[in-house]
């Protein structure tokens, strides 16, 4: 069961969800009508099982995105629909690097708006013959969601374009987004009716369906889900003014792997996770993940390849068609150079026009010889924007032409209408080089499926050259998620309008030579590299990142967006109150251990003094002659031993046990091997040099230790420096007795052998040859170097310092992984607790109270 005690009302997203009603009742496996939509924290929240009978044998994967793979005409006799598949998806071919016996469904809406009394013969249709569930959309909701908040809101900003005024894109509307939560609800109602949750895969396509695995994992906690974004990440810069930044984000970490086309990409959302959120990623061979509430988050980064079979298909259908002929006499003695782009901002088009007029100028041996074809793809939204750039690309193409245009030649031809793909593949065939100048794209897969129509298919018109030795160039934006992988491109920044020029002269000059051994280097990794490749993979990784999933403990808490699961091992689990009160009135010999910052005090306190109530507790436990309590921290003993002064009984292991004191009336004992301090006259002019150029940045100096803070610092650089830091002073302290550790906003300089778990294995050997071995043991921190006491339970047990039928408690502040089987969750319910200890424990004799 899904928890319905959600913690922290903070979490509720900002945005005010439509309410359009409740369901009563589970809706039907195909729906006949539209719908209704629910808010999100609706009645079937608690539910984790499917509705749906389980007829499944095998795995089943469902692929869900804003466009089925399925192309929609209607009949001539105007009497229902006519469907067929669209061999152009990428969504079609992901099947091809899925195991064979897998079963795939698709989920997602259709391009034509089908009217709602024929929406149940069409959904049982697709569902029969193609296995494809539509989601329909009413069209209010669609124009919101697709035309305003993704091409509006989403697809510039992805694209670094932020509203800067009125005039300059669009601003945040609110009634946008609300339409966007709904369409993703729709989506999910869809993903629903058909699921088996126990056995299938979901897998989710790019940022118009960013929100949806938070729905989803909602309804079923442990479901195997993965996302692509197919769009590029912008830097968090930009990414963090976008009013529901952190609701995205929290979604998206509902997925339980997250893929992108190229580390940039990657890098940058990870970066939003650590500023907004807080997350660090760590690297585990080779693998990347997030840790969220016990879940690790994997990162995958994979840009998406073609299919080969499909280019190959239709360069024969070119060949039979001899469109290629055609071209090569219509541009016969002619170098062409080829563009093909959708028309919109970012794709650069008016950038590469200004680049071959300079290379027109700039080399004069190419008027009359080089042609740039043009092909300009439909727009896939609507705007002023558009608009203005069409205007722009003609008035360029029309003053180029004038100006260089000679007799049966022209340098620009440009093709502003839609192009087959079997046309295209004969314009590939013919161009001496493709050039791509987008300002910004996510993948652009054209350089691709140039290499392969350059390499043709033998014995046809499409072979790149007629001596068997094929060749190609590129030229291509180094803002494109392609670049990174065509190291063989000559790669530009598309503003810098005379590099460009120089760039497209150098690839049309190259030697042949060359131009093979690149045109060889790049089919090899375009022809292994394919749709089906990035599919594998991305699937043994979703494969890998949910193999934990059937056996760890999930439940779900938050409200709205905020709204995670959280993820703990089967055998950790929260404290129980009445448990621990009852093993601590049955023992006789008692042995509390208890950590300060974080554990009795909150991290985010600014006065640090224990209060009143702090200091009654303890003093309680102490009092109890069966009690040996401990306060084991990394702070100084000064300031511990001045601060629980009233405690007279309390034993106090200061600066993480390198000085121990029993109790007040003794004297503090050296527990570290080496009192040997020479070295943080190495150490404290590294740390020096670092905090000047670390604005935020402190040194605390210890009697045993030196602390380097960056909890103030700016969160990417702090970190940074930290890192870099622990290897310098790794470096430099390589033969000096000294341990060099990295912790939660800290790096730590301390004698070697010191640490909080060799304290609690001294304290329990001492009570242990005193004849009062400790039958319970109550061990409580929050951060890393508590997890040294934990672990040295265990080893105690093992070497009969503590008996095998010693109640053991080792509890973690927090609900994370650890190396404790119990946790609380904060400071509170830590007080709450011992306050429970402290009402059982029998009182001092009078006289003995300290006030």
């Amino acid at each position: 069961m899904m928890s319905k005690s959600y913690t922290n009302l903070l979490d509720l997203a900002s945005g005010n969800f439509p309410v359009m009603g409740r369901e009563k009742k589970r809706l039907p496996r195909v729906m006949t009508v539209a719908g209704v939509i629910s808010e999100l924290d609706d009645d079937q929240a608690n539910s984790v099982t499917s509705d749906v009978p389980s007829s499944i044998i095998v795995d089943r994967i469902i692929i869900v995105a804003n466009q089925l793979p399925v192309k929609a005409k209607r009949r001539l006799d105007n009497k229902g629909w006519s469907f067929s598949w669209d061999e152009d998806s990428l969504l079609l071919h992901i099947k091809d690097g899925l195991p064979d016996d897998m079963e795939v469904l698709y989920v997602g809406s259709l391009k034509v708006e089908v009217d709602s009394s024929e929406q149940d013969d069409v959904s049982q249709l697709l569902l029969d013959r193609f296995k494809c569930v539509p989601a329909f959309l009413p069209p209010d909701i669609l124009s919101k969601y697709y035309h305003g908040f993704c091409k509006q809101h989403l697809w510039p900003l992805f694209h670094y374009m932020l509203p800067y005024s009125a005039s300059h894109g669009s601003r945040f509307d609110r009634s946008w987004w609300e339409a966007y939560v709904a369409a993703n609800k729709i989506f999910s109602q869809k993903v629903i009716e058909v699921i088996n949750p126990e056995d299938d895969y979901v897998w989710i396509h790019d940022y118009h369906l960013m929100v949806l695995p938070t729905f989803l994992r909602r309804r079923f906690n442990r479901l195997r889900m993965g996302f692509f974004l197919h769009s590029p990440f912008p830097s968090s810069e930009i990414y963090r003014t976008f009013p529901v930044r952190e609701e995205i984000l929290k979604a998206l970490l509902n997925s339980d792997l997250i893929g992108f086309h190229t580390f940039d990409y990657a890098r940058h959302f990870l970066s939003c996770c650590s500023r907004m959120l807080g997350l660090e990623y760590q690297s585990k061979r080779g693998y990347i993940g997030l840790e969220y509430y016990g879940r690790t988050v994997g990162i995958k980064i994979m840009p998406v390849g073609i299919h080969m079979g499909r280019i190959e298909t239709v360069l024969q259908l070119a060949d039979k068609e001899s469109k290629v002929g055609e071209l090569k006499q219509q541009f016969e003695g002619k170098t062409v150079l080829l563009g093909v782009d959708d028309m919109d901002i970012f794709k650069g088009v008016n950038l590469k026009l200004l680049a071959l007029e300079e290379m027109l100028k700039q080399h004069p041996k190419w008027q009359g010889r080089a042609v740039l074809v043009q092909i300009a793809n439909p727009a896939r939204g609507k705007g002023k924007d558009i608009e203005e750039i069409q205007e722009e690309i003609q008035t360029s193409v029309k003053r180029i032409n004038d100006k260089f245009r000679q007799p049966g030649y022209e340098p620009i031809v440009f093709i502003d209408r839609p192009v087959s793909l079997s046309e295209r593949t004969a314009y590939y065939s013919v161009a001496e080089c493709v050039v791509v100048t987008a300002v910004r794209d996510g993948m652009n897969l054209t350089p691709y499926e140039y290499i392969v129509c350059r390499q043709g298919i033998p014995g046809s018109d499409c072979t790149a050259e007629s001596n068997g030795l094929k060749s190609s160039m590129l030229v291509v934006s180094e803002f494109i998620g392609c670049s990174p992988s065509l190291s063989g491109a000559i790669r530009v920044n598309p503003w810098n309008v005379e590099a460009t020029a120089e760039a497209l002269n150098e690839a049309i000059s190259m030697a042949d030579g060359e131009k093979v051994l690149r045109h060889e280097k790049h089919y090899k990794y375009v022809s292994t590299h394919d749709v089906a490749y990035w599919s594998r993979s991305f699937f043994q990784d979703l494969e890998r990142s949910c193999r934990d999933h059937f056996r760890r403990r999930c439940w779900g808490i938050g409200l709205s967006f905020g709204f995670r699961v959280v993820a703990l091992d089967p055998n950790f689990k929260k404290l129980s109150i009445d448990s621990i009160v009852s093993a601590y009135s049955r023992a006789k010999n008692r042995a509390i251990l208890l950590d300060y910052d974080g554990t009795l005090m909150p991290q985010t306190a600014i006065n640090k003094v224990p209060s009143p109530e702090v200091i009654s507790i303890v003093n309680s436990l102490c009092g109890d002659e069966r009690n040996t309590v401990f306060l084991v921290s990394g702070r100084g003993r000064d300031s511990l031993g001045q601060w629980f002064s009233p405690c007279e009984k309390l034993g106090i292991a200061a600066e993480h046990g390198y000085f121990l004191r029993w109790s007040a009336d003794k004297e503090w004992e050296v527990v570290g091997q080496n009192n040997d301090f020479q070295w943080m006259q190495i150490a404290e002019p590294v740390m020096k040099q670092y905090t000047e150029a670390t604005d935020g940045s402190s040194i605390e100096t210890k009697e045993s230790a030196l602390v380097w803070h960056h909890r103030d610092a700016d969160l990417g650089f702090g970190s940074c420096q930290a890192k870099e830091m622990l290897d310098h002073l790794e470096s430099v302290l390589a033969n000096e007795p000294v341990a060099v550790k990295s912790g939660q906003f800290i790096v730590e300089v301390k004698p070697q052998g010191v640490s909080k778990g060799l304290v609690a294995e001294k304290i329990f050997a001492t009570m242990a040859e005193s004849g009062r071995q400790a039958d319970f043991v109550l061990c409580v921190g929050d951060d890393r170097s508590d997890e040294d006491m934990f672990e040295i339970i265990g080893n105690a047990i093992n070497s009969g310092i503590l008996s095998s039928s010693t109640e053991v408690y080792a509890c973690t502040v927090g609900q994370k992984p650890s190396k404790a089987k119990y946790y609380l969750d904060d400071t509170t319910e830590v007080r709450t607790m011992l306050h429970a200890l402290a009402e059982e424990s029998i009182p001092p004799p009078s006289s003995d109270i300290v006030t």
